[in-house]
């Protein structure tokens, strides 16, 4: 693609970036295929390749954002399933962040979008705040219809039940079961310790197990990524992170930074992009995201234990976006799956988001549900026991449209491999 940015705008490391990633694209459309919202909606503008047009033409001009760009980028899930399909290796996840960020700085949005976007950035990060939320909700719940559209989807993906906090997301240090053989930092993360406490303590059993000593390390917390994909600061989230693990790095060390929210991995991963410009972060940040681990990645390179237990369920795995299009991790979750004993199925249409994608659902209800409804369908049509899955957000998503049960990959390999069977299988 062609661009005409100036000298001056170009001397923008941002700018500078966005123009290498818009020369990249020939414009051959292969991204329409498998672009969610284009699949829905058929518009050329909902398409990877209509929103880099959008993107190019208003950096291009210098100029603040309009209604119609901000319409169709707000649209993108940023599943990144464009990437995994572009055979031009355009970076499509850096041009729409920096476009998200152009559009947070220079476009007014209505009064009630402003006001839940910032509730948002706020509540989600922070886990005691978004469990009082929680907690709200419930309590709301019996007044949803007489709420505007917005408030009710927010509502019903509330869980009716909130969880209490567990011990085991506090700053600790778990001794790894027989001779120690790895030393990991375990992020803990913000929504997941709120929405799903077992997910961490399948996760840190299941690394112990397997000889494993997992840091939990004080001052780490969110992973920015919800408030940076709404075009806000996630900056002191980020460096904070970068700061714990460094301080776990400099003392015993560390082999990895284990994530098991993958739209965490795909973030953390990305920190050594995101400040690479900063001259005193730059060479930290880009060690910690060559240390971060998906836990699916890390336990299919250390070896899973043999079953200890037959598990002949019959698991229809749903790949998270964040994993199979922004990580690359597609095959390790069902190979682990599939060695623990369990018979794993694989979804049509695969490569198709949930709906889920962060904030999506709660800022785009209407597409949410429709990507929602097609996934479980999908699902569905396989009959299976259970779902398996390695995002909090497709978790939580998919949930909500199924009465089947839905469970993180690890606490199922977890529980093969000798820990409790997950609550939410029930009698299975």
């Amino acid at each position: 693609m062609q661009t005409h940015f100036s000298l001056a705008q170009l001397a923008d490391p941002a700018i500078a970036d966005a123009d290498k990633i818009l020369r990249a694209c020939v414009h051959c459309g292969f991204c329409t295929a498998t672009c969610p919202t284009y699949v829905l909606l058929g518009d050329e503008l909902d398409s990877p390749r209509g929103r880099i047009y959008l993107i190019k033409d208003m950096l291009e001009g210098g100029r603040a954002a309009d209604a119609r760009t901000v319409r169709h980028v707000d649209r993108c899930l940023s599943c990144l399933s464009c990437m995994t399909t572009c055979p031009s290796g355009v970076h499509y996840m850096h041009l729409v962040d920096h476009a998200r960020h152009h559009i947070a700085a220079t476009f007014q949005r209505p009064l009630p979008d402003r006001l839940l976007r910032r509730m948002l950035a706020i509540v989600l990060p922070k886990p005691k705040l978004f469990r009082l939320s929680l907690i709200g909700a419930v309590l709301a719940r019996p007044l949803a219809w007489a709420m505007p559209k917005r408030l009710q989807s927010l509502l019903m993906l509330a869980p009716r039940h909130p969880t209490s906090p567990s011990p085991v997301d506090r700053p600790q240090v778990f001794a790894a079961q027989g001779p120690r053989k790895k030393r990991v930092a375990l992020m803990t993360g913000c929504a997941q310790q709120v929405l799903a406490p077992a997910i961490n303590e399948a996760t840190i059993r299941l690394l112990t197990r397997h000889g494993c000593e997992v840091v939990i390390a004080k001052g780490a917390g969110c992973c920015g990524a919800l408030t940076h994909h709404l075009g806000q600061d996630s900056l002191s989230m980020v460096k904070a992170n970068i700061s714990a693990w460094q301080s776990e790095m400099a003392g015993e060390g560390l082999d990895a930074v284990i994530i098991n929210a993958s739209g965490c991995g795909t973030t953390v991963k990305d920190y050594g992009f995101m400040l690479k410009d900063d001259a005193q972060c730059a060479a930290p940040a880009a060690a910690i995201s060559a240390l971060t681990r998906d836990i699916s990645e890390f336990m299919a390179a250390l070896g899973l234990q043999k079953p200890a237990l037959p598990t002949p369920l019959r698991v229809a795995y749903h790949s998270a976006c964040s994993l199979q299009h922004g990580q690359a991790i597609r095959l390790e979750p069902k190979a682990l799956l599939a060695k623990a004993g369990f018979k794993v199925l694989d979804v049509h249409e695969g490569h198709l988001c949930c709906g889920s994608a962060g904030t999506y659902n709660l800022l785009q209800p209407k597409l949410a549900t429709a990507l929602r409804d097609r996934k479980v369908a999908n699902i569905a049509s396989l009959a299976p026991d259970c779902i398996a899955a390695g995002n909090i957000g497709c978790l939580t998503q998919i949930a909500s449209g199924t009465a089947l049960p839905i469970v993180h990959t690890v606490e199922l390999l977890d529980w093969a491999t000798g820990g409790p069977k997950p609550l939410a299988l029930g009698d299975i």
